[in-house]
C-alpha cells in the first residue's frame, strides 16, 4: 500500500501526525483508522463473494482485476490465440520503409524489372507506355 513512500518521508509523516493529533490521542486515532479500513476490505470481500455467488458456477474462476482494461488486454495479447505474435514476426518494417523510400525516389530496389518481380506490384510512377493515351488532360490537384 505505501510501496513509494521513503523513510524520510515516512519520518515526515510521523512528526506531522503527532503534531497534529498530539501522543495522547494518536493510538486512540490509529486504532480508529485501522478499525476502518478493516471493515472496508470486509465489505468489499463480502460483494466478490456474492457477485461470484450469484454469476454461477462457470464463473467460479472470474479474476476481479480482469476488469482492469490493462489487465484483461495483456492477458489476451498473451494467450495469443489470433496469431498476432505471428503476424508481428512477419512484418519486416524496415524493408517496407526501404521499398516505399525506392519508389518515391525512383530508384529499382531489385535486381530483375517488372511487375512479377516486385511480388505482382505496378511501378505507378512510370509514364504508360503506350503513346496514344497521352490525349487525356493533365492531372489538376487544386480541382479535386
Amino acid at each position: 500500500m505505501f510501496n513509494d513512500i521513503g523513510p524520510l518521508e515516512l519520518v515526515t509523516l510521523i512528526v506531522l501526525a503527532v503534531l497534529v493529533f498530539g501522543p495522547d490521542k494518536l493510538p486512540k486515532f490509529i486504532q480508529d483508522v485501522t478499525r476502518t479500513i478493516r471493515k472496508i476490505r470486509e465489505f468489499s470481500e463480502s460483494a466478490k463473494q456474492d457477485i461470484r455467488s450469484e454469476l454461477g458456477p462457470e464463473f467460479k474462476d472470474f479474476d476481479f482485476e480482469d476488469l482492469n482494461p490493462k489487465t484483461f488486454l495483456r492477458k489476451q495479447l498473451d494467450s495469443d490465440e489470433l496469431g498476432l505474435k505471428e503476424i508481428r514476426n512477419g512484418f519486416d518494417l524496415k524493408k517496407e520503409m526501404a521499398e516505399v523510400t525506392d519508389a518515391v525516389h525512383h530508384r529499382d530496389s531489385g535486381t530483375s524489372t517488372g511487375p512479377a518481380s516486385s511480388g505482382g506490384r505496378i511501378d505507378m510512377t512510370k509514364k504508360p507506355e503506350d503513346p496514344g493515351k497521352d490525349d487525356r488532360p493533365p492531372f489538376d490537384a487544386d480541382a479535386t
